[in-house]
């Protein structure tokens, strides 16, 4: 059997990762008939199909993700000791890539990004705002961001602020039309702006906790985003109440364009952490990156 080349190997892993000849061949740069002849050779020389093709969408066959498992790793560690030679340079260069969302980016890199980038001239982030819990090792992002209780235990998680709590929010206006909520059920009366972070996943319900005892609650409303950003400018404009970090809604409580309610039943919790694998060999620009945006207290 003919050894099959670097380059077609790596070919197939996009194909498998974006699940599309489209995506993969304006990855790679060719275009997606010079992709599949490629994929067809690879396959001849193998002896086995990898890739299950449809009209609408590629997957790979049994052998294909066998190769898949074997592949991965070995060209992760490649990437990473490539990566290790920036070491040998006089400053941090490269680029992080962190799967995030916009109320994270608001809250805990915003603040630092400006004085960061300065710092570290050599030094690209790239921020994809993401609100579908991506796989960061699959998708080959340096980093993610979630709060500390949904971080798996083979992660390496960096805290990036203090505890957090989530609170309910509404203009003077809509409290002008509708009375405030004495207890969280009350919410089932109101217009309350929900997201979903998933297309295919739930509607998030409000969690709130009193006395020892946590409870959730699914109001009712007509609008559903899914940014937490989006839900906050819509508590502004008076559409609905909102369910959103307080840090985030502070600047609006303080102007007196929104106004909370419901504090007692609003519990604090594990704060936004910065998550890798804990197999990850660091480069400098991610070690620095990570000393400056991790929380100090």
């Amino acid at each position: 059997m003919t050894h099959p080349k670097v380059d077609d190997l790596q070919a197939f892993l996009a194909i498998a990762q974006d699940q599309s000849f489209t995506k993969a061949a304006a990855r790679i740069g060719i275009t997606p008939s010079a992709l599949s002849h490629r994929m067809k050779a690879l396959e001849e020389r193998l002896g086995l199909r990898l890739l299950t093709r449809t009209t609408r969408n590629v997957a790979p066959t049994e052998a294909g993700e066998r190769l898949i498992q074997s592949l991965t790793p070995l060209f992760d560690q490649i990437a990473m000791e490539v990566e290790a030679l920036g070491e040998l340079r006089d400053k941090p260069a490269g680029t992080i890539r962190i799967s995030c969302t916009d109320d994270q980016i608001e809250l805990c890199l915003r603040p630092r990004l400006a004085e960061f980038l300065e710092n570290y001239p050599d030094v690209t982030i790239e921020l994809y705002v993401d609100y579908g819990f991506t796989n960061v090792v699959r998708e080959r992002f340096d980093a993610g961001i979630r709060l500390g209780e949904a971080i798996s235990q083979d992660m390496i998680a960096i805290p990036l602020g203090p505890d957090m709590r989530l609170v309910v929010v509404g203009s003077p206006d809509y409290f002008k039309r509708y009375s405030e909520p004495e207890t969280p059920y009350d919410l089932t009366n109101h217009a309350c702006v929900d997201i979903r972070h998933r297309p295919d996943g739930a509607i998030y319900a409000w969690e709130f906790a009193k006395d020892g005892k946590e409870f959730t609650v699914k109001g009712q409303g007509q609008l559903v985003f899914n940014s937490t950003v989006h839900v906050l400018n819509a508590a502004v404009e008076g559409i609905g109440l909102a369910y959103v970090p307080e840090d985030l809604a502070e600047p609006y409580l303080a102007d007196g364009r929104l106004r909370k309610v419901l504090t007692d039943w609003s519990p604090y919790f594990s704060g936004f952490h910065l998550y890798y694998p804990n197999r990850r060999q660091s480069s400098p620009a991610f070690s620095a990156f990570v000393e400056a945006f991790k929380y100090k207290g």
